[in-house]
């Protein structure tokens, strides 16, 4: 309690436009049974994020999901804080993503706000890049302008690879809507922190409508 599936399909019939999941290994955000079960009722876009290791690359294969986010924190970092060098790591990404696009999956790829690492991202045949923007939205009270040029900067560059862009981490009702003004181009946003905790509030089904309204 709350029921995962329930929580899902209720966030959908409010109007979210995507659900996304990160079954880490100790299963502490969400467990793999949980992911199963959310495959049969998730009806506008599922996203399964994680590290690329043969159990993620299983379930992928089994659920098939829109899309696949890879991340490269392994089992022993507490959470996503930083993107993948994808210049470093370029021929371990190609085979991952190689694989999954095989599975009719579109593939994103975890990054820091550099246009390099986005080049990267493109070498290895990646559909998306999801900007890591715990730095911009810790810096964006103090300089929102200085928080935000990296991102353009990085955002430009997947623009003119043909990259999707994608967004999360840290973003909330505050930080978003700036976000989304300076770059237009971003596909998508993941929030699941800020929204939850803004629901204890104001409810869930507000909270999400406060969010696309923040969006549109």
């Amino acid at each position: 309690n709350p029921n995962v599936v329930k929580s899902a399909i209720n966030c959908e019939a409010f109007g979210a436009e995507g659900i996304t999941v990160h079954p880490r290994p100790d299963e502490r955000h969400i467990t793999t049974k949980d992911v199963y079960d959310l495959k049969s009722v998730v009806k506008t876009e599922f996203n399964i994020e994680g590290y690329p290791d043969n159990r993620f690359l299983k379930i992928i294969d089994d659920l098939r999901p829109e899309q696949a986010t890879l991340v490269p924190d392994g089992p022993d970092v507490l959470t996503s804080n930083a993107g993948w060098n994808t210049i470093a790591n370029h021929d371990f990404l190609k085979g991952i993503v190689s694989a999954l696009k095989s599975y009719g999956t579109r593939v994103s790829i975890f990054t820091d706000p550099d246009p390099e690492m986005v080049a990267g991202a493109k070498n290895v045949d990646a559909d998306r890049i999801e900007l890591y923007t715990e730095p911009y939205a810790t810096n964006y009270k103090s300089d929102r302008i200085k928080a935000i040029t990296d991102y353009i900067a990085a955002s430009k560059k997947a623009t003119e690879l043909g990259l999707g862009i994608n967004a999360g981490h840290d973003l909330d009702i505050n930080n978003l809507r700036y976000l989304v003004d300076s770059i237009p181009e971003i596909d998508e946003v993941s929030i699941g922190h800020a929204l939850i905790s803004d629901a204890i509030y104001y409810g869930l089904e507000n909270t999400i409508q406060m969010y696309l309204k923040t969006l549109k």
